[in-house]
């Protein structure tokens, strides 16, 4: 898997093309911290008359939590950066620590389900700016594909983990949805 993940990486870096390199970028600092998908969560759910308080918190404790979980798998993996390894890496960004898994990648997808959680329309848009940012950490020259992978598989598991727990408890999801919790007729 190390050659063909190393080859991809390459395969990325090499097929750059230089009129793309903002929009790139800007997808890649878009992802820090999860910053994107906290936003959007308040304009999405003041755009759909959503409570925005509940909102943005589920998609906060989603993004974050996955940031968490890949920041501790990073710990135990301690794997080099491209730019550390590879000859011809070429970032466009510099960053620290362990390459494995992207956090980028864990955050926005993370942050691509919790928002398609409250407002469904939109699945196919957050999920497609989710792998934008994902893949600009390829791009950018400082994750190999299966560090974005996994980062991504992180994400997908904690953005699904969080809305199961809001559909198990009908107070939460009835906060998410700005409605009272009422019981069933019938």
């Amino acid at each position: 898997m190390g050659n063909l993940d190393r080859h991809g990486f390459l395969w990325v870096v090499d097929h750059r093309v230089g009129w793309l390199d903002p929009v790139v970028l800007g997808l890649t600092w878009s992802g820090f911290a999860g910053i994107v998908w906290i936003a959007l969560a308040a304009v999405l759910a003041w755009w759909s008359a959503k409570p925005i308080a509940a909102s943005v918190a589920f998609v906060a404790a989603s993004v974050w939590c996955a940031d968490l979980v890949a920041a501790g798998i990073k710990l135990t993996a301690d794997r080099p950066r491209p730019a550390e390894t590879v000859v011809g890496a070429d970032p466009l960004v510099h960053t620290f620590g362990s390459s494995f898994p992207s956090g980028h990648a864990a955050t926005s997808v993370a942050g691509g389900v919790s928002l398609a959680a409250i407002v469904p329309r939109g699945r196919v848009w957050f999920l497609l700016l989710a792998a934008a940012i994902a893949y600009s950490r390829i791009y950018v020259g400082v994750h190999y594909p299966v560090d974005v992978l996994a980062g991504a598989l992180v994400g997908a598991a904690v953005g699904l983990g969080a809305g199961t727990v809001v559909r198990s408890r009908p107070r939460l999801a009835a906060a998410l949805r700005g409605s009272e919790a009422r019981p069933q007729p019938g």
